[in-house]
């Protein structure tokens, strides 16, 4: 008979969130939730080509991101982690423009932000991360960082994801694997997917602790989080969250999801809004009032105008762009490749 793994009795001196903490949580998760929809508007607009809504998923989003040390950390996302960015500080422009398609991985810069490329392979960021966090250990620094790598309950289902996980066990990487478990792998329900269930039961099968957490609760969320931190920070190796939520609308704007639910089945699934449920709580603990609620609303649609001039503003890039960035030293073929592009397009 065998035992889940704990996270170990670490020293967690954080304060508990102060009053202003909570009301910049709920600022940025109105934020979120208005460029989100916002985002959706704009592919149907022709605006952007694409787009992977996260409606339902910002508290799980916003909670964990609000808990990364950016002067230390790194996370590493997926194609759907926006809600992570915008509690990190990144340039949403920067970040937009990879839906727009005129950069892959975003125009910000990755080593100043603390967020890596926009990663559009399943399950692709998490070897990333273990690599990155593994690198933190081998350089022996005493103020280590701590890589967060995302991926849903779909992405689980891929053998990098156990690769990823075993490896940083074994090499006691500090790393915490956050889980966003939506219900869907696209159109498939997470019973027909994960068997018995739970992402972060499997965990124990490499011997790394796991929280299962209530992801519509962006308090539970960064407290979970921050804890995940200490511990790998204090040298106990990897951590395993999965975060509880739903995936309100579809899995891309190329998707459909009345294919596959319903609207009266996607309403009773997905409970409570996580937006609405921390308003009241902020309203019943006095820590916020209406005229706070509608000014962080008229912050995030100001804010949502900004971020869509910027991104109207975008022009093309260099086409050579493509042969640049691929190898640090190019290869004979792709020299010879860029050789050819030139003379077919720019004639020299």
């Amino acid at each position: 008979m065998t035992t889940e793994p704990a996270l170990a009795a670490v020293d967690d001196d954080a304060a508990p969130l102060t009053h202003h903490q909570l009301r910049e949580l709920y600022t940025l998760m109105a934020a979120v939730r208005h460029l989100d929809t916002s985002a959706v508007a704009w592919q149907r607009q022709g605006i952007i080509p694409g787009y992977a809504p996260e409606l339902g998923q910002e508290a799980a989003q916003v909670g964990s991101g609000y808990a990364v040390d950016r002067t230390r950390d790194f996370v590493f996302p997926t194609y759907r982690e926006m809600g992570v960015a915008r509690a990190m500080g990144v340039d949403m422009v920067g970040y937009m423009s990879t839906h727009k398609a005129t950069w892959h991985g975003g125009m910000y810069n990755p080593l100043e932000s603390r967020f890596a490329p926009i990663q559009a392979v399943v399950a692709g960021s998490v070897l990333h991360a273990v690599g990155w966090a593994h690198g933190q250990t081998l350089s022996g620094a005493p103020d280590m960082g701590v890589a967060m790598t995302y991926f849903g309950d779909g992405a689980s289902s891929q053998g990098d994801v156990h690769e990823a996980m075993n490896f940083a066990a074994v090499m006691n990487a500090p790393v915490i694997f956050f889980i966003q478990n939506n219900g869907w792998a696209i159109s498939v329900p997470t019973d027909r997917q994960v068997a018995g269930g739970s992402v972060a039961a499997r965990a124990a099968g490499y011997g790394i602790p796991s929280l299962q957490i209530d992801g519509n609760d962006v308090v539970a969320v960064y407290e979970a989080t921050r804890s995940a931190f200490a511990h790998c920070r204090a040298g106990n190796g990897p951590v395993v969250i999965e975060a509880m939520t739903y995936r309100r609308g579809p899995h891309s704007t190329a998707d459909d999801p009345g294919r596959y639910r319903t609207l009266e089945e996607e309403r009773l699934d997905a409970g409570g809004d996580p937006l609405e449920r921390f308003k009241q709580r902020l309203l019943a603990e006095g820590v916020a009032d209406e005229a706070f609620f509608a000014a962080a609303q008229r912050a995030a649609e100001e804010e949502e105008e900004a971020i869509r001039a910027g991104i109207a503003d975008l022009g093309p890039r260099p086409g050579s762009e493509m042969f640049s960035l691929v190898f640090q030293e190019p290869t004979p073929a792709l020299q010879s490749q860029a050789t050819a592009w030139r003379e077919e397009s720019e004639h020299v």
